[in-house]
């Protein structure tokens, strides 16, 4: 399969005109079982209550049969159930799918296919859900565009409500451009409209990607790739006087720009090319700001003590200097996302305080060093050091109600910690460090 799938990468590299007519065939006995070995255990079932281990008690005759129904076109997604789950700083619940198990598997099949035609497709400014790239490599490449780079003003844009509201019409005309096999196409459109079920009752989908779908990463990338990766290269870069640069992450992007009002042009057809689409810009995140060596004097001019600020991939970035006195972006956690973090850790101490102390401890440890492993990067310990200590104070604070009766003075309680020690941060990357695959604009 991966030989097949080489091949399919290698053709579509050396002729990019190139349009596939036979890949159906590839969602075979071997790639779907490979599929299914690789999805995660003990995730939520579906509609049908199917788990992976319950799909793996008679796993031959599955996919045989899985197959068959494919070859046929009897295959039919079921329609994902929908629950919502809390987000992050706010008391908003946003939707969430869970697609049947099999479902997975047939996507899962589908992304590899997608993933070896388009990843050569895609350009170097796009970063989210790509094989060896990731949000730090995201940050290190902005932070080239606008410390070596002649930017002086950033445009902070985010979408509104992306994945709601993909033209289902539009995204199959993208995926023609590469793929003319009908009977693949005509599964991928069958997940788009495949519908969820909510307490019981069937709601249509019109538009939007398969919520929760494995698939849904890469047919986001597909659609973004010719509504707005495309036409940034093709069009916008070319009628700009000086110069320009994006860097995207799924749905979240920014970008660069020398001169303003090629910021100011930029911004007003960008509207103009989402809505071409059915997309809108979320406006109250999306804004232009003086951001470069000259930001700060910009920022004396209209009566502000400091340059503006944006957030990207969850770092507040601001203008500093280096010790020799010369600009350099620097970064921070965002607050919004420093405030999420610790209710979710308020929630979970205050539902699970009863736990055994090894277990509580043991969670808090492993949450912790996720956390540093994100965010513990360069110009962030200051900030990483402050979470740590709203950790211990939320871990003192309901230890002590445990019982109606305080287990910790503060004295006890840091030997309870020299007993059961938190992971202390360390920077784990510099912002600098580039790595040698991944490529910038020059």
């Amino acid at each position: 399969m991966e030989t097949k799938l080489n091949r399919i990468t290698e053709l579509a590299k050396t002729d990019e005109n190139l349009v596939f007519t036979s890949l159906v065939h590839l969602l075979n006995k071997d790639n779907l079982k490979q599929c299914h070995h690789q999805l995660p255990k003990g995730k939520a079932a579906g509609v049908n209550g199917t788990t992976k281990q319950m799909y793996e008690e008679n796993l031959e005759n599955n996919i045989e049969n899985l197959v068959e129904r494919l070859k046929k076109m009897a295959y039919r997604p079921v329609p994902v159930k929908r629950t919502y789950i809390g987000k992050p700083g706010s008391i908003k619940k946003r939707p969430l799918g869970i697609p049947e198990f099999e479902d997975k598997i047939v996507q899962s099949g589908i992304t590899r296919i997608l993933n070896a035609i388009y990843e050569n497709d895609f350009l170097d400014c796009s970063f989210g859900f790509r094989p060896q790239r990731n949000c730090h490599d995201a940050l290190k490449i902005l932070n080239v565009y606008i410390e070596r780079r002649k930017t002086n003003y950033v445009v902070d844009a985010d979408i509104k409500g992306f994945f709601d509201h993909v033209s289902h019409d539009w995204m199959m005309k993208f995926l023609r451009h590469r793929i003319n096999d009908p009977k693949l196409l005509r599964i991928i459109a069958r997940f788009l409209k495949g519908g969820y079920m909510e307490e019981g009752k069937y709601f249509d989908t019109d538009k939007g990607t398969p919520q929760g779908g494995v698939i849904s990463p890469i047919l986001a990338n597909i659609y973004l790739h010719y509504v707005l990766d495309l036409w940034f290269e093709k069009v916008v870069k070319k009628k700009c006087k000086g110069q320009a640069y994006m860097v995207r992450y799924a749905d979240d992007f920014v970008c660069c720009f020398q001169y303003k009002e090629d910021a100011n042009l930029f911004y007003d057809e960008l509207i103009q090319r989402l809505s071409k689409f059915q997309l809108e810009i979320a406006e109250e995140k999306t804004k232009i700001i003086s951001f470069g060596p000259f930001a700060l004097r910009d920022a004396n001019r209209n009566g502000k003590k400091k340059p503006s600020t944006f957030d990207f991939l969850g770092f507040t970035h601001y203008c500093g200097e280096s010790k020799k006195g010369n600009f350099r972006v620097k970064r921070k956690s965002s607050k919004k996302k420093v405030d999420a973090k610790l209710k979710q850790h308020k929630a979970w101490l205050k539902a699970h305080r009863t736990m055994d102390i090894k277990n509580i401890m043991l969670r808090i440890h492993q949450s912790l060093v996720g956390y540093y492993n994100y965010y513990c990067i360069t110009d962030n310990y200051k900030a990483v050091k402050y979470f740590l200590y709203h950790v211990e104070l939320l871990l003192f604070k309901w230890m002590n109600r445990r019982s109606q009766r305080k287990s910790f003075s503060w004295d006890k309680f840091r030997l309870f910690l020299q007993r059961y020690p938190l992971p202390k941060p360390t920077i784990k990357g510099s912002i600098y460090n580039l790595r040698q695959h991944i490529s910038y604009t020059l």
